[in-house]
């Protein structure tokens, strides 16, 4: 890899999303020989990220927005790594990216616990007034060596909140209370944390810690979420937890009549009415394309 901007696609490539296949005229899965040419096709190797919450990008270009992001502890596949940036496929949602090299060990820990709350910090000891070692995003995966009902000591030394983690397996029983929590986030684009979110960024963040794998963007939220309902021109009989799409956004139904969304206009996390939101995204010439029916509390 060159670090350059790839802007040829291998042949074949229409058929395949690349936000989810690792192909480059150059390089690809090899999983995907027969699929796609390339150059040469490798394995990938295994690894994991070490820090609280890194960029994803779609090239290697450090000025260039966010894909995703993606949290401490998380699995990702490598497939090449130069320049700095590793090239890199996301084992839980599939999502392919250019992620800064610094951020990502073969030194793999086994995640034993979650970050639960909306956020928690890691202590060098257990003392909260002890200098923070980091800040911790929900969903972020720990290692845990020693539990206690005050702190619990990680696989560094470092020490957590132990009422803001959870056990591996352990989760939320209703996602839309997760988002709630979320409210009055400030919107980033690609952004999956408390300090900033997006639209499709809330829905899976909300249902990942709900123990339910959700793809990331809010295209494939559509394709693969939920049950599709019919969209009632009254905006009657919805439900709490319904996804209501529009071209590239989503929101999540709190009741029958509240949305909560991420959204580019409040420029933050933020509940109205479906009927408000759904006139003022009107005027901008799109208009509720689906609805998906959700159930919480069953995951």
């Amino acid at each position: 890899m060159t670090g350059k901007i790839i802007d040829k696609k291998p042949a074949n490539a229409d058929v395949l999303d690349p936000r989810r296949h690792v192909f480059r005229p150059d390089l690809a899965d090899e999983a995907l020989i027969g699929k796609v040419e390339a150059t040469r096709y490798i394995r990938g190797t295994v690894a994991q990220i070490n820090r609280p919450a890194v960029p994803l990008r779609s090239n290697p270009v450090p000025a260039e927005g966010l894909a995703t992001e993606v949290l401490l502890g998380e699995m990702i596949t490598v497939f090449d790594e130069a320049d700095g940036w590793a090239w890199a496929q996301l084992q839980r949602d599939r999502y392919v990216g250019y992620i800064p090299a610094s951020a990502v060990t073969e030194d793999i820990v086994a995640i034993t616990h979650h970050v639960k709350s909306e956020g928690t910090f890691l202590y060098a000891t257990a003392d909260i007034k002890s200098p923070p070692v980091m800040h911790l995003s929900l969903n972020a995966g720990l290692s845990i060596v020693e539990a206690g009902e005050k702190f619990s000591k990680t696989h560094t030394g470092a020490f957590v909140i132990s009422r803001h983690i959870a056990e591996k397996a352990k989760f939320h029983r209703d996602f839309v209370e997760v988002a709630e929590r979320l409210t009055g986030t400030p919107y980033l684009w690609g952004g999956k944390t408390r300090v900033g979110i997006d639209c499709s960024g809330l829905v899976q963040v909300a249902l990942h810690a709900a123990g339910q794998d959700a793809p990331r963007d809010s295209d494939l939220q559509r394709a693969e979420l939920g049950t599709e309902v019919p969209v009632p021109e009254d905006f009657e009989g919805l439900q709490r937890g319904d996804l209501v799409f529009w071209k590239g956004h989503v929101g999540i139904m709190i009741d029958g009549v509240m949305l909560l969304h991420a959204n580019a206009h409040h420029m933050a996390t933020v509940v109205e009415t479906l009927p408000e939101a759904a006139g003022r995204i009107a005027r901008t010439g799109s208009k509720i394309v689906a609805i998906k029916r959700m159930v919480p509390g069953t995951v």
